[in-house]
């Protein structure tokens, strides 16, 4: 049976295309599973997996706790504003506590860049990364990518714009690796206080115009402004972020041309997006979460057996 290359997923810059290949080919099978009336498979009921979430999230934990249980893994849940963390318990105690209870896999969301990647060295299980601060958020990406594959084909020569708060985005560095590894060409678009300095380091360019960048793409994936990670003014208003990169209905049929339309959620509609362009047929929103079951499913089982061996 092929395997992953590493026993923990803590970014995409640390996995390779084998390894992005077999976990598409096992969500394939997964897919297949989750469309059937019975969407249970037994494949990890001796398994043990604790979801520790530092961060508020609703899509992400919902997709994790129900692709755990698709796999019939045995889930624990636990949020930081109901726990002794909030006493003052380090990171490592408290993880250290959910594994004296025979844990096997943890996954974990953390507003810290790099807490995933210290608990992979301080502790004895694997970790999924489902985001650590403003650094990665290696689910999402693989999930973004196996739409587009899903939808065109192929990720390979596809040209796919991240529009929006790109400084700020875990998504969208993730993006970027994972898009660049399968073959696709990546430019960012947004306002230049939300591009970061080392974004040509990525081999990545930037298109300042939204227009000019809709019409180069096949994908846009529109992100959200990360308000609760803004310490200071950006952009001048709200309103005119909307104007300059939001993209509506009028935008998108002048183009003359089909692209899809991907965020990652949650939408600020009317901000990044308008209603008539979230629920059109170029959007892909939909498919998306659909397909982040999948995905999880292939990530954790396939780690997971690395831990059985």
């Amino acid at each position: 049976m092929k395997e992953l290359s590493v026993n923990h997923l803590l970014g995409i810059k640390y996995i390779n295309k084998n390894d992005i290949d077999l976990i598409f080919e096992t969500a394939d099978h997964f897919k297949e599973v989750i469309n059937r009336p019975i969407k249970k498979v037994p494949s990890l009921r001796d398994i043990t997996i604790a979801n520790i979430f530092f961060e508020n999230s609703t899509r992400t934990k919902l997709s994790f706790e129900l692709a755990q249980k698709r796999l019939s893994a045995d889930v624990i849940s636990f949020s930081a504003a109901q726990s002794s963390v909030k006493k003052g318990e380090t990171l490592i105690d408290t993880v250290n506590n959910i594994l004296s209870m025979k844990v096997d896999l943890v996954v974990m969301r953390h507003s810290n860049p790099g807490a995933a990647h210290f608990l992979a060295n301080n502790v004895k299980a694997s970790i999924v990364n489902a985001g650590d601060g403003a650094h990665e958020h290696p689910t999402q990406a693989l999930l973004d990518s196996y739409t587009i594959r899903e939808k065109l084909g192929d990720v390979g020569g596809k040209k796919v714009v991240i529009v929006g708060d790109i400084l700020h985005s875990r998504v969208a560095l993730s993006n970027i690796y994972a898009l660049q590894m399968q073959g696709a060409e990546v430019k960012v678009c947004g306002p230049n206080t939300l591009i970061p300095k080392y974004i040509d380091s990525l081999g990545v360019k930037v298109e300042p115009n939204l227009r000019k960048a809709l019409k180069w793409c096949d994908v846009a994936n529109m992100l959200r402004v990360q308000n609760e990670r803004l310490d200071v003014n950006y952009f001048p208003s709200t309103r005119e972020y909307a104007q300059q990169y939001g993209l509506d209905k009028n935008l998108l049929d002048s183009l003359n041309k089909e692209i899809v339309i991907m965020h990652p959620g949650p939408i600020n509609r009317g901000v990044e997006i308008t209603s008539d362009v979230a629920d059109s047929n170029h959007s892909v929103i939909l498919n998306q979460v659909e397909n982040g079951v999948a995905v999880r499913m292939a990530v954790i089982y396939l780690l997971a057996s690395k831990i059985k061996q």
